[in-house]
């Protein structure tokens, strides 16, 4: 059985998110090309953010620590820790309004 601390992966992710050029850093804790889940922890740096880019399938964005917006075309929605989100299936934005840790899980076709 494997363990991982996603509030200490998130506090080294934003450690190195405030040191990179982009403000941002990820880290895959589980699933690859032969699993049909994946899980990707996500720092951004107040004000940093994700910018538009199209819908990666069935996905969910858990905020694990701070505030964020999330954008579509049509609509603009302010998330904080312990809200979860179902990512839609367009176009879509994040924004970080504070230091932000995001848990991304997109579910996609085995190999």
């Amino acid at each position: 059985m494997d363990h991982v601390s996603l509030s200490q992966l998130g506090a080294d992710l934003l450690a190195q998110a405030r040191e990179a050029a982009s403000q941002r850093a990820a880290h895959t804790i589980f699933g690859g090309q032969e699993h049909a889940l994946r899980q990707t922890l996500i720092a951004l740096a107040g004000g940093a953010g994700l910018a538009e880019h199209d819908s990666p399938g069935e996905a969910t964005l858990q905020v694990v620590a701070g505030r964020i917006r999330f954008r579509t075309d049509d609509d603009s929605l302010e998330s904080a820790a312990g809200d979860l989100l179902t990512i839609p299936l367009q176009r879509h934005a994040v924004d970080a309004l504070q230091d932000s840790v995001l848990l991304l899980t997109v579910g996609k076709e085995p190999a």
